[in-house]
């Protein structure tokens, strides 16, 4: 597996959003696009996460950038999440967890002792021409949109 950084090609990907149609990267080439990794819908840090960009998107609108968040969980369950907190981001259902793996974000965690694999929170700013433009590994969610924004008005 090649290593996601800097200046490299973004990882194709298809994967379907919450009402089932298929996202494709190459389908999203000539705009910037937010591709966010979470571990799971519904728990606190993914909910306040999805929030802060939900409550951004006019911002990230206002200099052509997309924002897909991915996990692991169902399209029903993306559904449900969207719905309950008024989400405007789009989210990609991957319980197959290739796009995942293809990100390097599937790793090993441990909590109280317990090994068990998941996803590390991590975020992708792809460009226009589909050029990984930032990397943001091990998220912590307060500011973490706002640096998103700084890196792409910098970039953009």
């Amino acid at each position: 597996m090649m290593a996601v950084e800097t200046g490299k090609p973004a990882p194709e990907f298809c994967l379907p959003n919450s009402d089932g149609q298929s996202v494709c990267l190459k389908d999203l080439i000539g705009q910037w696009i937010v591709l966010y990794f979470y571990p799971k819908d519904n728990t606190s840090g993914c909910t306040l996460e999805a929030i802060a960009f939900t409550q951004q998107i006019q911002a990230f609108t206002d200099v052509r950038t997309i924002v897909l968040g991915v996990s692991p969980d169902s399209q029903k369950s993306h559904c449900n999440f969207r719905d309950k907190h008024d989400l405007k981001v789009t989210l990609l259902s991957d319980p197959e967890k290739e796009v995942l793996q293809l990100y390097g974000v599937w790793v090993k965690k441990s909590m109280y002792g317990r090994e068990y694999m998941g996803v590390e929170r991590s975020t992708f700013l792809i460009d226009p021409n589909g050029v990984i433009a930032a990397v943001w590994k091990k998220v912590k969610v307060k500011g973490h949109v706002e640096a998103v924004l700084q890196a792409l008005k910098e970039h953009a």
